[in-house]
């Protein structure tokens, strides 16, 4: 049996391949995906945005490639088009997350969560 932290790499890129993907007929990256769905949420500033997406860093480049995309206005709302785009993109990573799981039960879904956040907190620093 291949050990934890194989599986995690593992898993890790293959999402973010798979991820890539189902991003590409957008011209979208993950990370700008990921803003884009946190201001969708109601975030509104560069600094919540920031703080909600707190463990992959800054996300200044990404929020202003989508304000240059007209899909994010000064004010930090979305626009119509950028509603627009966030209806598409999430119907797209709601399928990608269905996928994902298929043939994985509710249970073994809650279990794996659970035991992946134990090995996080048993990591953390004390």
């Amino acid at each position: 049996m291949k050990p934890l932290g194989w599986w995690l790499r593992h898993v890790h890129e293959l999402l973010e391949s798979s991820m890539a993907r189902a991003l590409e007929p957008e011209s979208l990256t993950r990370r700008q995906w990921q803003v884009l769905n946190t201001i969708a949420l109601g975030a509104r500033t560069p600094a919540e945005i920031d703080v909600a997406l707190a463990p992959f860093g800054s996300t200044s480049a990404q929020l202003g490639e989508l304000r240059e995309r007209g899909w994010v206005a000064e004010t930090g709302e979305l626009t119509g088009e950028g509603r627009e785009a966030h209806a598409r993109v999430e119907a797209r990573v709601e399928e990608f997350r269905t996928s994902v799981t298929e043939g994985v039960s509710d249970d073994d879904y809650r279990t794996t969560i659970r035991t992946l956040e134990r090995c996080a907190a048993n990591l953390e620093p004390a």
